[in-house]
C-alpha cells in the first residue's frame, strides 16, 4: 500500500508535465485557452507547491468503466500499439493484426534504451484505483 505522502509525491510527479506545459503565469493563475509550451516560466518549486492536496475518495470507482486497449481509429491497432509506434526511436515491424516486433524505445524515467515492445509497460504507471482516489 502506498502511503499518503508517497501518493502525493507520485501525483506531483505525474501532474508536473501538465503544469509545466500549461502556463507561464504565477502560481494559482488559470491558464488561458491560448497558452503554449513556449510560455512556460514557472519554477519547479512553485509548480509543485501549486498542486492541490485533498483526501482520497474511491466513491464511484468501477474498474469496468475503463475500457482496455481500445482501437480508437479502427485501423486494427489498439492504443498500446499506437503509443509504441508513435514513441519508438527505431520503428518496430508491424505484422498481422498489428503485432509489433523489434523496435527501440528510450525510457526518460530511468535513462535506458529498451529493445522490443515486450520490455515496456506503457499503461497503468499508476493503478487505476489509485488514480481515481487522487482525482
Amino acid at each position: 500500500m502506498i502511503t499518503t505522502r508517497a501518493r502525493g509525491l507520485l501525483a506531483a510527479a505525474l501532474a508536473l508535465p501538465a503544469l509545466l506545459l500549461g502556463t507561464g503565469a504565477p502560481a494559482g493563475a488559470q491558464p488561458s485557452a491560448t497558452t503554449t509550451a513556449a510560455e512556460v516560466s514557472l519554477p519547479l518549486h512553485d509548480a509543485v507547491a501549486a498542486l492541490p492536496v485533498a483526501e482520497e475518495n474511491r466513491e464511484g470507482y468501477d474498474r469496468n468503466a475503463f475500457r482496455h486497449w481500445v482501437d480508437e481509429d479502427g485501423d486494427g491497432c489498439h492504443a498500446r500499439a499506437e503509443v509504441l509506434k508513435a514513441e519508438a526511436i527505431v520503428a518496430p515491424v508491424q505484422s498481422g493484426r498489428c503485432t509489433l516486433s523489434g523496435g527501440r524505445w528510450y525510457s526518460y524515467y530511468d535513462d535506458v534504451y529498451v529493445d522490443g515492445p515486450s520490455g515496456l509497460d506503457i499503461d497503468h504507471m499508476v493503478p487505476l484505483a489509485e488514480a481515481w482516489d487522487s482525482k
